[in-house]
């Protein structure tokens, strides 16, 4: 005969049984540490947009680096070496929210990092594709990490808005 203490044990180690013999679950990979949105248009046809979209979501440009422009003069120097994937164009965009700033540096200042935030536009074959370091992937276990998902959120659908 059973006692009372190894009826209520019997279920719990069932359960822990059925637990530790299941076979793992698969993860969900994590997204891509950087958003990439391609479109079929030139950049000259969506840099402004996507600046007017940026601004218009309070993230306001504060520098604009023409990157193709500053490396094409190295292109004798590079020789072989320059621009082997035959972008066209690329640039950048450097942009902060000035309230997003002050609410992360009293939450982490750590992650101060962040600001400026920027995006890089290529063109390549007539196309274009944002790209966006995504910083809830290095903001994982801190004290901001909620604050960045609104901000990856509100700047990944200004994109969407600008090239679209």
């Amino acid at each position: 005969m059973q006692t009372a203490k190894q009826l209520l044990f019997m279920p719990l180690l069932f359960i822990a049984g059925m637990l530790f013999s299941m076979p793992a679950m698969s993860q969900v990979p994590p997204a891509s540490p950087v958003f990439q949105l391609t479109v079929d248009k030139p950049i000259d046809e969506v840099y402004d947009s996507v600046y007017k979209s940026l601004e218009d979501a309070r993230f306001y440009v504060v520098f604009e680096p023409n990157i193709g422009a500053n490396l094409s003069r190295f292109s004798g120097k590079w020789g072989d070496d320059y621009n082997q994937n035959n972008l066209t164009a690329i640039r950048s965009m450097v942009f902060c929210n000035g309230w997003y700033a002050n609410k992360v540096s009293n939450l982490d200042p750590s992650m101060l990092g962040f600001c400026p935030l920027h995006i890089s536009l290529i063109e390549r074959d007539g196309k274009t594709t944002a790209l966006f370091n995504r910083p809830t992937v290095l903001a994982k276990g801190s004290p901001a990490l909620d604050l960045f998902v609104t901000i990856e959120n509100e700047v990944i659908a200004a994109i969407k808005a600008g090239m679209d």
